[in-house]
């Protein structure tokens, strides 16, 4: 409870990049002013289980436990050298006569 006391958590939140991470930060501040957790939802219009979740992760990793973690699944980008072969091949099926059937 010691870091949640002592955390300028709105400080910290203007200093972020992403809205995700702002949200989190500022459900703490509300978090240690007194708010409740049904509070904090409706006042950031975000689910009561997302602040849970915040709070709780907070509470055991601290700060670290509230930041992005790699999500599985299929990669979001190509390595370039995938970028060239798909950029290949869209070149070659363009030319081709049976229009890439």
């Amino acid at each position: 409870m010691d870091s949640l006391d002592n955390t300028d958590f709105k400080k910290l939140a203007r200093q972020q990049k992403t809205t995700q991470m702002k949200m989190r930060l500022l459900a703490l501040e509300h978090f240690k002013k007194g708010k409740s957790r049904t509070q904090i939802a409706k006042y950031l219009k975000v689910s009561r289980t997302s602040v849970n979740k915040w709070v709780s992760v907070f509470l055991e990793e601290d700060l670290e436990g509230l930041q992005e973690k790699p999500r599985s699944g299929r990669p979001t980008f190509l390595t370039p050298k995938q970028r060239e072969q798909l950029s290949n091949y869209i070149k070659l099926k363009a030319q081709d006569s049976s229009g890439g059937d």
